[in-house]
């Protein structure tokens, strides 16, 4: 079980990759769950306070307020309880620049909650972000996730977990859109 940032680093970016982290797979929430689950309490509870000195605990920090509470609680609300403390702990890195040496992977995680943002304002930033980082494969998904709340405000997929209506239009595109996350 992990107990320090380092911990949360290796299991994230050593132990796993792309293919564990955007797969939704059942096996690797189990996983997540028995490696970070406390962690995930402390960090929701604020008490990982500490680890905010340095580039790598932030951003252990924010891995565990943004990721794993999608893996913890996936189709539940709660997947989005800690989004605006995880955004918080990404802006404050990034106007900190600790984010600037990072390479694509870890700049990856800092940014991700622009992504998942539901505020025009904030998917802006998020574009920028990505377009600055340079890769044209996660540029593609900030464009989608900033389509999606351009035209909705919201992320219309998020709606059953979060007891919100969906409008005619949002069901329409749900349906098109099925498997999609944003």
């Amino acid at each position: 079980m992990a107990s320090t940032a380092a911990d949360v680093s290796d299991f994230w970016f050593s132990d796993h990759g792309p293919e564990d982290w955007f797969s939704g797979s059942p096996d690797f929430d189990v996983r997540v769950r028995a490696q970070l689950g406390d962690l995930h309490a402390r960090a929701v509870r604020s008490e990982l306070w500490e680890w905010r000195n340095s580039a790598d605990g932030r951003l252990a920090e924010i891995i565990l307020l943004d990721q794993v509470s999608r893996q913890l609680h996936r189709g539940e609300g709660q997947a989005f309880a800690a989004d605006t403390m995880a955004l918080a702990l990404a802006q404050e890195m990034i106007a900190q620049g600790m984010d600037a040496p990072m390479d694509v992977n870890h700049k990856l995680f800092v940014y991700m909650p622009f992504q998942h943002a539901e505020s025009l304002v904030i998917q802006e930033q998020s574009l920028r972000l990505f377009e600055a980082m340079g890769s044209d494969d996660y540029m593609e998904y900030a464009r989608a996730h900033h389509e999606t709340i351009a035209r909705f405000g919201r992320f219309p997929f998020r709606n059953g977990a979060l007891g919100r209506p969906s409008t005619p239009d949002e069901l329409a595109y749900m349906k098109a859109n099925e498997g999609r996350a944003y």
